[in-house]
């Protein structure tokens, strides 16, 4: 495969994960538009999250042995025909209904393209897998700044129409590249789910992550909301913009065997991230607009070390069933953050920013406790 091959699919991936993200800093506009609660504007991102969830157990059963190429512009097509139902929508059910259908595809556009990145070059597969973090990570950045300053200069609607453009471009980029590679999936068998969660290394693992991700999606899914409650005229630019801290994931993510070897380990590296999380969480509180915008940079440092060095650790335990494990890796992971999406939104709601705070804060503080308890099993 072809350099030229290569970068459309990564070009493919960021569009997919700017649809993905792009609602998020839209969310308080479009709570407005179709007069719904906080919590009900939240399931537009949380959706995509929880299919994300379901996608490595059922995604196994449906999608086995299929051709990657066909899975990925299948499935893209069918984005680009919701995508535009968004821009159309005139109700919360119609736009959510688009989201439902959004977040079956968006599973089958994420395991094809890494599918064909991870066999187009067995030999650089490391390599491979980082640029596939990177381009979603990028994609979950591009999504949430640009569909601010779109939304403020042209509307909300212009946001999804645009992405529609650019996904109709990828659609025929990608029909252009030559690819015969099909995509294996794994099936989830419960004997090997229940003998996998025997080993209290996994239970750790899976834990932490769903805790890191729910307080990581909770605060970046209620930021829009935070910020429109302490600056009432701020605009989705702004908002957008503050989410430029996201990008810092993409460094992390590129050099975590470097931060690990310059704390002296993996797990040290872990706990140290995990105090950082917890400071930031705290500060977290400010009032203060500038303040904000710096906090994000380093709780994005925090959360993607985290995540970047537990991914590899999952799957490097088992010699064997290494795509299952992986696999129940995201699951964990994506419960997490669909979960923190929605459940802090009730909390914010009844109680108010600082009691969502020290929920979150309490929440890290178990992870890192457990963590330093038992260190040892990881050495």
């Amino acid at each position: 495969m072809n350099k030229t091959s290569i970068a459309i699919i990564i070009y493919n991936l960021i569009i997919v994960l700017s649809v993905m993200y792009a609602t998020q800093p839209l969310q308080p506009l479009l709570a407005n538009e179709f007069h719904i609660s906080i919590v009900k504007a939240s399931l537009f991102t949380a959706v995509i999250l929880f299919f994300l969830a379901l996608s490595p157990i059922v995604y196994g059963y449906i999608l086995e042995n299929i051709d990657a190429k066909k899975m990925l512009i299948n499935a893209s097509i069918v984005l680009l025909i919701t995508n535009l139902f968004l821009g159309f929508s005139n109700s919360f059910e119609t736009f959510f209904l688009a989201r439902i259908l959004e977040g079956l595809c968006i599973p089958a556009i994420l395991t094809s393209s890494m599918s064909i990145l991870a066999n187009m070059d067995k030999k650089n597969i490391h390599f491979n897998m980082s640029i596939y973090v990177a381009s979603t990570v990028f994609g979950g950045l591009i999504g949430r700044v640009i569909s601010g300053f779109i939304a403020t200069q042209f509307g909300w609607r212009s946001v999804f129409f645009s992405l529609s453009v650019a996904l109709l471009i990828s659609i025929i980029l990608l029909s252009k590249i030559n690819l015969n590679i099909s995509s294996k999936l794994t099936k989830a068998k419960f004997k090997d789910v229940k003998n996998i969660l025997k080993d209290k290394r996994f239970i750790l693992i899976y834990f932490t992550m769903f805790i890191v991700f729910f307080v990581f999606s909770g605060l970046l899914n209620l930021m829009p909301f935070r910020l429109k409650d302490l600056f009432s005229n701020i605009p989705e630019t702004s908002i957008g913009l503050l989410y430029l801290g996201y990008g810092t994931g993409i460094i992390v993510s590129l050099f975590s065997k470097k931060i690990s070897i310059f704390f002296a380990g993996k797990i040290r590296t872990i706990l140290f991230s995990t105090i950082l999380f917890i400071v930031i969480t705290i500060c977290f509180s400010s009032e203060n607009l500038n303040i904000i915008f710096i906090l994000m940079f380093f709780l994005c440092i925090a959360m993607f070390t985290i995540h970047s060095l537990f991914t590899g650790m999952a799957n490097s335990l088992m010699q064997k069933q290494k795509g299952l494990t992986s696999g129940m890796y995201l699951t964990f992971y994506y419960i997490g953050g669909a979960t923190g999406a929605i459940l802090p939104s009730f909390i914010y709601i009844i109680y108010g920013w600082n009691v969502v705070i020290v929920m979150f804060v309490l929440s890290l503080c178990l992870v890192f406790f457990l963590l330093l308890k038992y260190k040892k099993l990881f050495d």
